[in-house]
């Protein structure tokens, strides 16, 4: 760019800012008057500002204990964490409020004029409880006329804080506790009702349903595969039982005379007396521990019975296949065995008939019921299965009352939370923005720039023209002259002496002003 245009750009510029002078000089008087004006308004409005005193206190709640995951699972532990959140977000309530009012230890009056629901909206809004970065750090504030009003305020508030947590642990519960209490009350009826209706339906069915796990369709099953299974069972210890009989009859009970046993020789003696000394030694024994209604004791003598009527009827046959054979006694050791054989088989087919005939019995009985089981059985499951859910929710609110108790235990022995005063409550010594002193001084430059302002605007706005340039630079047409003021002694005396004015309204208000600030800065209507 030329420097020709760039020094005439700045010479413009510089006659437009010496034209506004000469223009804003016009207006003096309304701006220094704008300015007089809004000093003494604001210095009238300064009287009812006071300053206020912030008092600060830091508090940490300490939820992490030892006895935490130690207990973990056994005793009921609630989210402290929220719980202490949820507490300072709702201490500025106005229950609270009002204790802080009432309490005569602070000092808190009522402005005349206002009516108490008034003061204590209005004392909720200044009183300030906000999180001090993370974790339960939190910060109590309030702004006061009176340092030390403030201070007792929020050592007040930091009580509340420490006691409304412990009274509403404490309250909560004794409340879960009679609940819990009640309830188990409820279903200890319940459970009674459901155990007699469940004992009546038992006495009603007796022998019908109840005893088994299995409902009709299975018992059914089982006891025709059970039936089925001992059939082929005597089936086959009948074909042995025969085939013994056909060998014994087949065999010879004597031995040849050179193949006898020679005298001085024992006996031999059979596996059917064997067992039936083992039996009778093992008798002995449970009787010298039990008595003779023990369940043992029964089996072995039921059992000794069975050997010896097998004993007999092996003697029964033997002397009945001998008496042909001119009465002699078997000698013959096969024949022997045999004989034992076709006697164990005897006794196994008796066995299996006895154990078919009671299972058919039984299959009989199942079969005659079949009207009544299945009724029976979905009515009995009904009444387990309502028993079942009352007694699980039952089991439930047992265990959780000792929870809870132990939960309220460790409370009052430890406490799950601790509160540590992190800063007490202080006041700063200077007053909180905006103080007295800074508001004053800010607001006598608010008035001095009002007052140029104002001036700005009437030149601004408010054509004048000084000569004839500005005439026709803004007409756009041609000006043919003007007429000029020649000045005399008289109007020079006369604009001295306006200058003189307007200057000593100038310097009286600076004077004025800064002895106004002075005066506030001593503590002039605090």
């Amino acid at each position: 760019m030329p420097a020709a245009i760039v020094g005439s750009d700045m010479k413009d510029a510089w006659l437009n800012t010496s034209e506004y002078v000469r223009l804003m000089w016009n207006w003096r008087w309304i701006g220094i008057g704008t300015a007089w004006m809004l000093a003494a308004i604001f210095a009238v409005g300064l009287q009812f500002v006071h300053d206020r005193y912030e008092s600060n206190a830091r508090i940490y709640v300490d939820t992490q204990t030892v006895l935490k995951p130690l207990l973990a699972g056994l005793a009921f532990q609630p989210d402290i964490d929220q719980q202490v959140r949820m507490l300072a977000r709702t201490l500025i309530s106005r229950p609270n409020v009002e204790k802080l009012i009432d309490t005569k230890e602070i000092g808190l009056q009522i402005p005349p004029g206002q009516s108490r629901p008034q003061f204590v909206e209005k004392l909720m809004e200044r009183i300030k409880v906000s999180p001090s970065g993370a974790g339960n750090l939190f910060t109590i504030s309030y702004r006061d006329t009176d340092a030390e009003r403030a201070r007792k305020l929020v050592e007040t508030l930091l009580q509340l804080f420490v006691g409304t947590n412990s009274d509403t642990k404490r309250r909560d519960s004794e409340e879960a506790s009679r609940f819990i209490n009640e309830q188990i009350t409820e279903y200890e009826s319940k459970l009674t009702a459901s155990e007699n209706r469940l004992k009546d339906f038992k006495m009603r069915n007796f022998g019908v349903s109840g005893v088994s796990n299995q409902d009709y369709f299975s018992r059914m099953s089982a006891l025709v595969e059970e039936v089925d299974r001992l059939r082929v069972q005597l089936v086959a210890a009948q074909q042995s039982r025969d085939t013994l009989r056909r060998e014994l009859e087949s065999e010879n009970p004597q031995l040849p005379p050179e193949a006898l046993v020679p005298a001085g020789v024992p006996p031999i003696v059979s596996e059917l007396d064997q067992r039936l000394d083992l039996q009778r030694k093992q008798l002995d024994e449970l009787l010298r521990r039990y008595t003779d209604e023990h369940p043992d004791v029964i089996s072995v003598r039921r059992t000794i019975s069975q050997l010896e009527r097998q004993k007999r009827a092996n003697e029964e046959s033997q002397s009945k296949m001998t008496d042909g054979k001119k009465g002699l006694a078997a000698t013959s050791p096969v024949f022997q065995r045999i004989r034992l054989s076709l006697a164990d088989a005897e006794a196994s087919v008796s066995s299996l008939k006895s154990q078919l005939n009671a299972q058919q019995a039984r299959l009989d009985q199942v079969r005659s019921m079949a009207s009544r089981v299945p009724q029976a059985e979905a009515e009995l499951a009904q009444l387990n299965r309502d028993y079942d859910v009352i007694r699980k929710n039952y089991d439930q609110l047992v265990a959780r009352r000792e929870a809870a108790s132990l939960g309220v235990k460790i409370d009052e022995s430890s406490g799950t939370a601790e509160f540590r005063l992190v800063e007490p409550p202080q006041v700063a010594l200077r007053p909180a923005f905006p103080s007295r002193k800074l508001l004053a001084a800010l607001l006598v430059v608010i008035a001095v720039i009002s007052g140029l302002v104002t001036t700005f605007l009437f030149a601004r706005f408010v054509q004048v023209f000084s000569d004839t340039q500005t005439l026709a630079k803004v007409t756009g047409r041609p000006v043919l002259g003007g007429v000029s003021l020649q000045l005399n002694d008289a109007l020079t005396s006369r604009f001295r002496r306006d200058r003189l004015r307007f200057g000593s309204a100038v310097a009286g208000f600076f004077a004025s002003t800064a002895l106004w600030l002075m005066w506030v800065a001593v503590g002039g209507a605090a």
